[in-house]
């Protein structure tokens, strides 16, 4: 019999990594200083693993061998701190899961874009007929899939707290697609802090490995500078198409790989936008390290539905698009959805503000924002920069009444957009649920 693992955080992560160390002979105990969900729960009772919620018993805990922690406990949590001064190695569900794979990983982070990125290089992966799982931050837990499934290859989308939880995970291809300052209360407030949790996605990786990047991120290119690159370097971006690397020209979008073009229209993209592009091109690159045929790709690059709440094009009532881009919770992301609709908008705003700057919006929403709906407690900030530059601003402290207010704003031709640029706990439970009646309030119209 192996020793304790102790696991800290009930939830998807959590309960996958218990599964796992179960089953590989270890002694399991979870433990929440929250309330664990029902669903959970059940399945730990089901596989008779031992758990607790709403406190954490610290004599069990610091006889573990090893500890699996969520990505959401800060390395700063006093018990985190104590398992680290006695030696007890605090490691991620990630780096769990990865000691029992041989799987192959394509791995991918940044602080924008990286779930679309990922979601269509799975569908790439799945349509070509591999056997492709979906970990990390979308998709069922990495170590539960290790100990129930057998897939030949991962792709995982990473956080930077959870690439801080992974020492000896190395990835065969990792994609960074940029780095903006994001958690910086995580990181003592230091950029370099956040950026060297970035590239911790490069560890381990050898020459047999390939490292995907946006050649257009000033941060990353700077950073590249610095550091000594083992794997097979391979940049995109809006210039010309390296060899190997990805580009656009005359409006297609150009990879070269190990002697293969691949070329394709970006209208016929089904994601649409230059931050898609860069997506897609991220996306492309793996499929076509993974051998993907010209046509396959082709075909998935232009049947990919997208990812629900971020630029999910609902529906049309008498003539006006309603889009809903619920997931975007900070400013750059919404600069990237008002980018990509090519016409008039009326944009629903607001929520629990993060010390926004509005300034680099200004003159997309001048050029392109023929009314503003502020959906928040507080939108004087928002008055105050779009006051000038926009006709109409109206607030609503609901869903429903924001809904009304953009559907009599906008005519024919017109698209309604739901990008908040903030978070959404003031009126709803979540992003999810934001997004969630905004189309239900729309079907309602």
């Amino acid at each position: 019999m192996n020793g304790l693992v102790a696991i800290l955080g009930g939830g998807e992560s959590g309960v996958g990594a218990a599964i796992l160390a179960q089953k590989k002979g270890y002694e399991v105990f979870v433990s929440d200083l929250g309330k664990i969900k029902e669903k959970y729960k059940n399945v730990l009772s089901n596989y008779n693993i031992d758990f607790e919620e709403g406190q954490h018993t610290e004599d069990k805990i610091l006889s573990a061998e090893l500890v699996v922690k969520s990505p959401g406990i800060p390395e700063t949590a006093p018990l985190v701190v104590q398992l680290k001064e006695k030696g007890i190695p605090v490691i991620s569900e990630i780096e769990f899961g990865g000691r029992f794979s041989s799987a192959k990983t394509i791995c991918i982070t940044g602080s924008n874009g990286k779930t679309t990125t990922t979601l269509l290089t799975y569908h790439i992966l799945k349509n070509a007929g591999i056997n492709v799982g979906l970990a990390g931050n979308v998709g069922k837990s990495f170590a539960w899939q290790v100990a129930e499934e057998a897939f030949d290859v991962y792709v995982i989308e990473l956080s930077s707290f959870q690439l801080d939880g992974m020492f000896e995970f190395r990835a065969d291809l990792a994609i960074m697609m940029n780095i903006t300052p994001d958690h910086l209360d995580r990181y003592n407030y230091e950029m370099q802090n956040y950026v060297d949790s970035k590239f911790r996605i490069l560890q381990n990786q050898t020459k047999n490995d390939y490292f995907i990047y946006f050649d257009d991120d000033e941060v990353i290119k700077s950073e590249l500078n610095k550091r000594e690159i083992k794997p097979v370097q391979i940049p995109f971006g809006l210039g010309m198409a390296a060899e190997p690397g990805a580009g656009v020209q005359d409006n297609r979008i150009i990879i070269n790989f190990h002697q293969n073009q691949f070329s394709m229209s970006i209208l016929d993209l089904s994601l649409q936008g230059k931050h898609n592009t860069y997506n897609s091109m991220a996306a492309g690159i793996a499929s076509m390290v993974f051998r993907i045929k010209d046509e396959q790709l082709r075909e998935s690059m232009a049947d990919f539905t997208g990812v629900e709440h971020r630029l999910e094009r609902f529906l049309k009532v008498h003539g006006i698009e309603f889009v809903n881009d619920s997931k975007a919770t900070n400013v750059n992301s919404s600069w990237y959805a008002l980018e990509s609709v090519h016409k008039p908008i009326v944009w629903i705003v607001g929520g629990v503000d993060k010390g926004n700057d509005y300034s680099m919006l200004q003159g997309l929403v001048a050029n392109k924002v023929k009314a503003i709906v502020c959906l928040g407690k507080t939108n004087a900030k928002l008055h105050e920069a779009f006051g000038d530059s926009v006709a109409d601003i109206v607030d609503a402290s609901s869903m429903e009444e924001a809904v009304k207010a953009a559907y009599y704003l906008a005519r024919n031709g017109d698209a309604v957009l739901l990008s908040p640029a903030c978070a959404s706990f003031d009126l709803f439970e979540n992003y999810e649920d934001r997004g969630n009646q905004f189309k239900q309030e729309v079907r309602n119209l």
